[in-house]
């Protein structure tokens, strides 16, 4: 018998707010997290913007030892698993590890921008001026491992690399694993700290990303004005846990997990199947696997990345899975705010999608003013709006052709 997986805790690192309260006002007021990059010199670049977090400390979360230790998509991923874990009251020894929790972690670059740095000191200093824990921060698996860690959560453990599908898919995952009882709860998410200048420009030369100056103008998904990406940094971590285990506790229940899906275009490495072929069995599948039709789904989070080919064939895709109902699901691209953390930015959706069911609001995409006449369902622009949603779905689609969908639900006893 398939257990029932239900979201007891969130916690986040975004350009938006850090924390579930901050995050959720911040969306829901409509506000921008995106500035002029401040990191390195983006004066020879077309994009000079993205979502950049500027007030995170890591020395506020870890000690300077830790700091050292972990590069920065693994500092935002830690301190947001702090804050989950506060949320969920869920209590840890390091001391004493606990088999029946485990860690799945999303991210599609890992450490691949701090070892950008250690490059350049290695070209200076030599070998003898590298940092001696490169080795230990620069693969994708070490934030999945700080946290177990720092946790002693010894269940399963899983990172993947799945480009901008990758939050999504460590969710997805760690619901399968409590589902169909390799763990009791699971730590999950993503993180993403691709903000430095070789990294970021190597979007930059596949013309994936904006050019637009305005820092809150830059990111408008669907909009005819888009012309690409912003990209962002940040993690989102959610708690799941076995509802009779969250029940024992008597844990607060933000929503339940009930579906999942991920495949591939196997068509081209950065362009979308234009058919939505994939996209549309990936929304399907994890329907199908909630029990849920397509009139039931009350909102949907979309990718909405704001590049042409993408908005376009999600719009399609939507259509396709939706057919006559298309037109009356509300429909919102928090990236708009947020920007595109890549492998994060499908953990930091669904960190918000839990709130929604208990506020009864849900969020707008913001800088859309003239509508593209191929993305013409209603995408609530800029303006919160109030809504009872019973079932949630989000999409994450990724460079490679990966397509994810997640179904979440409002828990009923």
């Amino acid at each position: 018998m398939k257990r029932r997986v239900v979201v007891t805790g969130v916690g986040a690192v975004t350009p938006v707010g850090h924390g579930k309260i901050d995050l959720w006002q911040g969306v829901l007021s409509g506000k921008s997290g995106i500035r002029e990059i401040s990191s390195f010199d983006t004066s020879d670049l077309a994009t000079k913007v993205g979502g950049e977090i500027t007030d995170f400390d890591p020395r506020d979360y870890f000690d300077a030892k830790l700091v050292r230790r972990m590069d920065r998509f693994a500092q935002f991923a830690l301190a947001a698993t702090d804050m989950a874990l506060a949320d969920a009251d869920l209590v840890y020894d390091p001391k004493k590890p606990q088999p029946e929790i485990g860690v799945t972690l999303g991210t599609a670059l890992g450490g691949v921008a701090g070892a950008e740095k250690q490059h350049e000191i290695y070209l200076r200093k030599g070998v003898r001026g590298v940092d001696p824990s490169l080795a230990l921060i620069v693969f994708g698996g070490a934030g999945t491992s700080n946290i177990a860690i720092r946790t002693g959560f010894a269940g399963p453990s899983n990172a993947n690399s799945n480009s901008c599908s990758s939050g999504t898919i460590a969710i997805g995952e760690a619901f399968r694993y409590i589902r169909d009882g390799y763990a009791d709860a699971m730590i999950c998410g993503g993180g993403e700290a691709p903000l430095f200048g070789l990294t970021f420009s190597a979007f930059a030369v596949i013309r994936a990303m904006t050019k637009n100056a305005n820092p809150t103008s830059a990111c408008r998904p669907f909009d005819a004005e888009r012309d690409g990406i912003v990209m962002g940094e940040g993690a989102a971590i959610l708690v799941l846990e076995e509802l009779a285990r969250a029940q024992q506790r008597e844990a607060e229940i933000y929503c339940e997990v009930l579906g999942y899906s991920c495949n591939n275009d196997a068509h081209h490495m950065v362009q979308p199947r234009p058919d939505a072929q994939s996209a549309t069995r990936a929304m399907q599948a994890a329907m199908a696997q909630a029990a849920v039709r397509p009139q039931d789904i009350g909102y949907i989070n979309a990718h909405g990345s704001s590049t042409r080919l993408n908005d376009k064939t999600e719009t399609l895709a939507i259509k396709k899975v939706f057919a006559e109902h298309a037109q009356n699901v509300p429909i919102s691209s928090t990236k708009s705010m947020h920007a595109h953390s890549l492998g994060a930015s499908g953990a930091i959706e669904a960190a918000i999608c839990t709130q929604i069911f208990k506020q009864e609001m849900v969020p707008p995409t913001i800088n859309l003013r003239t509508p593209d006449p191929e993305c013409d369902l209603d995408y609530i622009p800029n303006e919160t709006r109030a809504l009872r949603v019973d079932y949630i779905l989000s999409n994450s689609f990724g460079f490679g052709g990966i397509n994810s969908a997640l179904v979440l639900g409002r828990f009923d006893k």
